[in-house]
């Protein structure tokens, strides 16, 4: 792991709603996620994780506070730039895999390459290869009907980390699959953030995915109750 940081957070509150009906889903949250780092978000339902998962990841904005992506200030870009580095910097992987039904599992996980503008021979061979690293190699042509929970969420994590991001955002990701499966994922993970130096953030309720983690941040009533390393 590296001292630079990827993700700065600070003060984040997020309300919903208005007057006597408002809602403090996140209350002045502070946090620094550096390159490198295997970090897991747990708390009880309504804590916060997912406003502060989606937040982080451009899909919502805080009612107050800042965010800076490798510097930048994400709250001050155009629709567009902030497209850009969503598409670019930031992984995700969501519990439904969340695949487009009509495309194989290469052109799933190629997709990312593809709105990039990356040639389609260097996208073949990034997914051909990562495709191999998963275990996947054989599977290129089927739909995710096709595929079970477990192969889905290979194919997820493959289109999240393809264009080598800054981060790698993962909502409930072994939510879906049972815990063998769960646990080669877990693996699978692991070993990308030790190769390829990407940053991890989990929000899980899973103890297997908590367990695993080399950071572990706990969010009660919308705010950093515990953050232990």
């Amino acid at each position: 792991m590296s001292d630079e940081v990827v993700i700065s957070l600070k003060g984040i509150v997020k309300n919903y709603g208005e007057g006597s009906g408002i809602v403090n889903a996140l209350q002045g949250v502070d946090l620094e996620l550096k390159r490198g780092e295997f970090v897991t978000l747990a708390g009880p339902s309504g804590s916060g994780k997912s406003t502060l998962l989606n937040i982080i990841g451009g899909l919502d904005k805080p009612t107050s506070g800042s965010i800076q992506i490798e510097g930048n200030d994400i709250l001050k870009m155009s629709q567009s730039q902030l497209s850009r580095v969503r598409m670019g910097r930031i992984g995700f992987i969501f519990q439904s895999y969340n695949l487009i039904p009509v495309m194989t599992a290469f052109e799933n996980a190629e997709y990312v390459l593809l709105l990039k503008g990356v040639k389609p021979s260097k996208r073949r061979e990034m997914v051909r290869e990562l495709f191999a690293q998963v275990g996947l190699s054989g599977l290129e042509d089927r739909f995710p009907r096709e595929l079970s929970g477990g192969q889905q969420q290979r194919v997820a994590i493959v289109r999240a980390i393809a264009s080598r991001p800054a981060l790698v955002l993962a909502d409930e990701p072994t939510a879906n699959v049972d815990s063998k499966t769960g646990g080669a994922l877990l693996d699978l993970m692991s070993q990308l953030n030790e190769e390829h130096g990407l940053t991890f953030f989990f929000s899980t309720h899973d103890p297997n995915v908590v367990a695993r983690a080399k950071r572990r941040i706990v969010l009660r009533d919308g705010q950093i109750a515990e953050d232990i390393s």
